[in-house]
């Protein structure tokens, strides 16, 4: 009996937290990570230039963009957990079909089209569950998924290149959408919810409600309120959009956006240029990832102490640290200067990534989360597609990635600089109904 009371206490949230975490451990290990070690092996066996091969995840981020608008709708309409399932499938389907790889044609299909639109699939829709359960507590509970997702970078991308080195590309794949199937996809269908919190009786961050009622009305009512104690206000689509602050953020997140892309898929291939081999480069890619880890947790934790009219100024010092990193490393260009540009790097990484969505859902509030940032994501999209096609465009005709961390520098900077301004939005004139999102 005294076992069932205390699995009774444990918050639903709490679940949707270490599923989402789980699944963007595995998940962002080989789609975001995971490329940078597959890279050249795929390059030298099929014969792409490093512009080819930076071009299927290119297009994934397009496809994603396009899609991200529709999956964040759907959710906040119908609930998220079908849609990440959906997701959640076809990205382990189509590591399996990576074992048909055998030109640039299928290799955009397989990577760009379908591994790109199934990691968009689930990753908007959870992001969604997590701020709908989560209002004083979510910096925290984000900030779990965003420490496991870090944590692919130290643990899955070493395994990754191990995988690589012992059998090859194509096992390496096949292994990961084995496991994607066995143990994200069961964990997402049985714990993540369809519906806000109060749908089942609770209100966010786990708070008891005073007194038992059916009335779903009256417990959004409440919830509504519970969220105005940290001055949360929802707002509709075009309420955000008509806001100064929804496009400051955006234009500082996209310039910031560069940076991420760049480094995830041509950091092995040029520290591997410089004389690194692949182990120690992934090494230095786990080193990033790892310095980011117990920031993300800070962050999280901030997130929840600090008004959200300062939230916007630890963002500020997160891009400043993260240009500075690439300043230093373009000023010496010594193999040491590598380190210091990877750990001032992580830092920033780790502080701008537990912020940054607490911080959309904070200006807008919950109920059009979903929508909201999927939009955001599909204007950013045209960013993540340059970024490492430029890069790798740069370094087929250069021979160097130097101009390409140049701009990736300013675009940091000026990240910093419209960040530092994008203030909280006033609070829209016509508050509506839950259920209106646009």
């Amino acid at each position: 009996m005294r076992n069932k009371r205390k699995q009774q206490k444990i918050f639903s949230g709490w679940w949707t937290v270490i599923a989402s975490g789980i699944t963007g451990f595995w998940g962002v290990g080989y789609y975001h990570y995971g490329l940078a070690a597959l890279f050249k092996p795929i390059s030298s066996e099929l014969g792409f230039t490093r512009a080819e091969t930076s071009l299927p995840s290119a297009i994934g981020r397009l496809q994603g963009g396009f899609e991200a608008p529709l999956s964040g709708w759907i959710s906040d309409r119908y609930g998220p957990r079908w849609i990440a399932v959906f997701g959640i499938f076809m990205f382990g389907l189509s590591l399996f079909l990576m074992q048909y790889v055998n030109s640039l044609w299928s290799f955009i299909l397989i990577w760009g089209i379908m591994l790109g639109t199934s990691s968009n699939l689930y990753t908007n829709p959870i992001n969604t569950a997590l701020a709908n359960w989560f209002v004083k507590k979510r910096g925290l509970a984000m900030s779990i998924k965003r420490t496991l997702d870090g944590l692919s970078g130290v643990l899955v991308l070493p395994l990754i290149v191990w995988l690589i080195l012992r059998t090859d590309w194509r096992t390496a794949c096949l292994i990961g959408g084995i496991v994607m199937w066995l143990v994200p996809l069961p964990l997402v269908l049985f714990t993540v919810k369809q519906h806000r919190p109060e749908y089942y009786g609770s209100y966010p961050d786990g708070v008891k409600a005073d007194e038992k009622t059916d009335d779903t009305h009256h417990m959004i009512q409440r919830g509504i309120k519970y969220a105005a104690e940290v001055e949360e206000v929802e707002f509709t689509v075009r309420q955000a959009m008509k806001t100064p602050s929804f496009w400051l953020l955006l234009l500082a997140g996209g310039c910031n956006y560069l940076a991420f892309p760049t480094i995830n898929i041509h950091g092995i291939p040029f520290l591997t240029d410089i004389g690194f081999n692949e182990m120690e480069a992934g090494g230095m890619i786990s080193l990033m990832v790892m310095v980011s880890i117990p920031l993300r947790i800070i962050g999280g934790f901030l997130a929840d102490r600090v008004s959200r009219r300062r939230i916007r100024l630890l963002v500020t010092t997160a891009y400043i640290l993260q240009c500075l990193g690439f300043g230093i490393y373009l000023i010496s260009q010594a193999r040491a200067a590598i380190y210091v540009w990877f750990v001032l790097y992580g830092i920033g990484i780790g502080i701008s990534y537990s912020l940054y969505l607490p911080l959309q859902a904070r200006y807008f509030g919950r109920k059009a989360f979903g929508s909201i940032h999927g939009i955001s994501e599909m204007i950013m999209t045209p960013v993540g597609i340059a970024a490492p096609i430029y890069a790798g465009w740069v370094w087929d005709t250069t021979g160097s990635y130097i101009t390409a961390f140049t701009l990736v520098t300013i675009l940091l900077g000026i990240a910093a600089f419209i960040m530092l301004f994008t203030k909280a939005p006033k609070h829209p004139l016509n508050i509506t109904d839950v259920t209106q999102l646009t």
